[in-house]
């Protein structure tokens, strides 16, 4: 059995003429562009996911949509998922007008290569393909005055394959074969300025972490579509590469050493109504955001990212208490008891489900999440019929029979008939979630009461 490496060597042994044969002279070092920072969406823009069935599938995208409704709930920002199950770049190109170009995108993130690569080892024929249908990706989405975010393939999953069907070729080489399309496509958009989003690592890193405790782990089940958990691990990701990060909030409660009096300062948030008792203190503090909240079946993956504390840390800090136990109440629900010594290093917040805040933003997850299986999913499905049939059409075409050819086309028009109307709608009931959850997902005032108990 070859090694890993071996397979790789061989990849880019076998590329290396294909590679030379498309060699430019090197650009000079004063036409570099710098690359893109991160995605910088205001009020107003529009964000489209473009992908295959991974995309189709309205989680990744889920929870990216749940991070910028709870972190930034003043800006209203349209989002638009463009993933069709089973799609190849063509496919994308083919559609790209009405399903990319139409919603007029600030950004346009790009997920695909999974089905590019046929499932098969490196095949500089197959290869070349992909490379062409992503390379008029790009440039479509720049003529757009849109920027793109090209993000690697995701892991295949060889061992997930082999726990459930013998082994195939495709279980020993595809995994290295994706590994080297994100490869390519980092390159690309290195060359291009543009942002890049590493699907392939973390995915193929907390799975390897995970094996040495339980060498059957695995965030994708079906070895191709990961499951709610990885696909938290795939917005984290486009997060930490690509979504400039702050905190959720801060408070910091300070006692100054000349008058004894307490002050509180908050971040991200405004602080007021501050009082003070013997063994109580209380404020009123109304933060600019929410906690990053996902609906239950992402756990898994939002503990194993440690992403509240990474990506939503809300923390409050006291100083200078007496020491003792101290009780914690917002909005006058107790939240938890903690040590002197605990609050003055500071407690996290963002996982604690008893918090009003907390419960405002998993509101605005299971909207989202009502939204993407009442609305957004069903309005993919509505994508896959045309791309059959305009493959139908190509087959025909390509095998010469131009009377079939001419006929699916006309059966093609006729589809549209009726998928325009059944899109517009389940794009209107999309819109109407979306107005349900800026109506949620606004922060308001809340009441801090700490009291110290016996």
């Amino acid at each position: 059995m070859k090694t890993f490496s071996t397979v790789l060597l061989v990849l880019f042994t076998t590329l290396a003429p294909l590679m030379a044969q498309q060699a430019q002279q090197p650009a000079p070092a004063s036409e570099f562009k710098p690359i893109l920072a991160g995605m910088d969406l205001k009020d107003g823009d529009t964000l489209v996911f473009l992908g295959d069935s991974i995309t189709h599938q309205c989680l990744y995208t889920q929870y990216v949509e749940d991070f910028f409704y709870t972190r930034y709930p003043e800006r209203r920002i349209r989002f638009h998922n463009s993933g069709v199950g089973g799609d190849r770049a063509a496919d994308a190109l083919a559609r790209f007008d009405d399903d990319v170009a139409a919603f007029k995108p600030k950004y346009v993130t790009i997920l695909l290569g999974m089905n590019d690569g046929s499932y098969t080892k490196f095949e500089p024929q197959i290869f070349e393909t992909y490379e062409k249908g992503m390379t008029e990706l790009l440039d479509k989405i720049a003529a757009l005055g849109a920027t793109a975010v090209p993000m690697t393939p995701t892991m295949h999953d060889s061992r997930a394959a082999r726990m459930r069907k013998p082994a195939e070729p495709r279980d020993t080489y595809y995994n290295a074969v994706l590994a080297f399309y994100g490869t390519w496509l980092r390159e690309m958009a290195g060359q291009r300025g543009l942002g890049f989003v590493n699907m392939w690592a973390p995915l193929n890193d907390l799975t390897m972490q995970e094996r040495k405790k339980n060498p059957n782990f695995t965030l994708i089940k079906d070895a191709v579509h990961p499951d709610a958990p990885g696909q938290v691990i795939m917005a984290t990701a486009i997060i930490s590469d690509m979504i400039p990060r702050s905190t959720v909030s801060g408070i910091f409660v300070r006692q100054q050493p000349k008058t004894g009096k307490f002050t509180v300062i908050g971040a991200n948030g405004k602080a007021a109504d501050l009082q003070t008792a013997d063994d109580k203190i209380s404020f009123t503090f109304k933060a600019n955001a929410l906690p990053w909240v996902l609906p239950p079946d992402a756990a898994d993956g939002y503990k194993l990212t440690s992403a509240g504390h990474r990506y939503s840390n809300e923390k409050i800090t006291v100083g200078n208490l007496k020491p003792g136990k101290y009780e914690l109440r917002i909005d006058g629900e107790l939240v938890g008891a903690y040590a002197d010594s605990q609050l003055a290093f500071g407690v996290e917040l963002e996982c604690n489900d008893k918090t009003p805040q907390y419960q405002q933003a998993l509101k605005v997850a299971m909207l989202n999440k009502e939204r993407n299986d009442k609305a957004v999913h069903p309005l993919r499905d509505l994508w896959v019929k045309p791309k059959m049939l305009r493959r139908q059409a190509a087959v025909l075409e390509q095998q010469g029979n131009k009377d079939a050819a001419a006929a699916k086309r006309v059966e093609i028009e006729r589809f549209q008939a009726e998928f325009k109307p059944a899109v517009a709608e389940k794009i209107t009931l999309a819109k109407q979630f979306e107005d349900q959850i800026y109506q949620t997902n606004q922060p308001v005032a809340r009441k801090y009461e700490l009291t110290r108990v016996p």
